[in-house]
């Protein structure tokens, strides 16, 4: 198996090519994302310029943006299709139905779907993820847990099961780490929040034995840190108190080290 760390294009700036060539630079397999204003022939050869894969992103609220948004994101030829699923109003007839037409259309496209466990949508609480993973065992989950953490307000562990089911069923990594009151620590790399990157990693190392088990070739993982307002900023300056390029960076190359056997 090996191992493949993306770089998001969320809180970066500049012309796509600019960006492109960044990330491959600091040495990064590939690109999560699709960037605004540019076609899919101009992206495709950019990435193709440089090596990099891509696995796209998606938003959306209904069956039908899924299957409207699924169909624009293949045509990119990504590795790998994450989306932000349906929201967290819906009730679990409608999440339910959702996901029966998503899985519909997963199979017809023939790519591999990671539903995101992500607040505000369907994937928002363990519990709520637990119930439709059970009702749906093709299902499979983009692993943020840094929601959760939130979302629960606790390091969620008196949720087992809901963390078993997500990990085994994991098809891709979000690398943020989190905590009891909010998405994403202002630093990973500071001593202060070394107990919550110990609790992901020991999330991530379930999700990586879950692919060993299965015989996977891949396993895929975004540092995705965000800009503000999901990285702290200084009172009444709204000035990053960490820089995000290295804040990125720095998780990714520990991940590396960690998994140095595959990476």
């Amino acid at each position: 198996m090996k191992l493949l760390v993306f770089r998001a294009l969320w809180g970066m700036e500049g012309a796509p090519q600019d960006m492109v060539r960044c990330i491959a630079e600091a040495g990064y397999d590939g690109v999560e994302g699709i960037p605004q204003g540019v076609g899919r022939a101009d992206w495709t050869a950019m990435l193709g310029d440089h090596g990099l894969k891509m696995i796209a992103q998606i938003f959306t609220d209904t069956a039908e943006d899924f299957a409207a948004e699924l169909a624009r994101a293949v045509e990119y030829g990504p590795l790998r299709v994450n989306v932000h699923s349906g929201r967290d109003c819906m009730s679990r007839d409608e999440g339910c139905a959702y996901f029966e037409r998503a899985l519909r259309e997963e199979e017809r496209h023939g790519i591999p779907v990671a539903h995101e466990t992500h607040r505000g949508r369907l994937f928002f609480t363990p519990w709520d993820t637990a119930y439709y993973l059970q009702r749906f065992p093709t299902l499979r989950v983009c692993a943020d847990f840094s929601h959760w953490v939130t979302v629960c307000e606790r390091m969620p562990n008196d949720q087992a099961e809901a963390l078993r089911l997500a990990c085994e069923r994991a098809v891709h990594i979000h690398g943020r780490v989190g905590m009891e009151e909010g998405p994403q620590v202002p630093h990973p790399a500071a001593p202060e929040y070394e107990r919550y990157v110990l609790w992901h990693e020991k999330q991530w190392d379930a999700i990586r034995a879950a692919h060993e088990a299965r015989g996977d070739e891949v396993l895929t993982f975004t540092p995705e840190f965000g800009p503000p307002g999901y990285m702290h900023t200084l009172p009444f300056t709204d000035v990053p108190v960490a820089d995000l390029w290295e804040v990125c960076l720095w998780s990714a190359h520990r991940l590396r080290e960690r998994w140095s056997d595959i990476g």
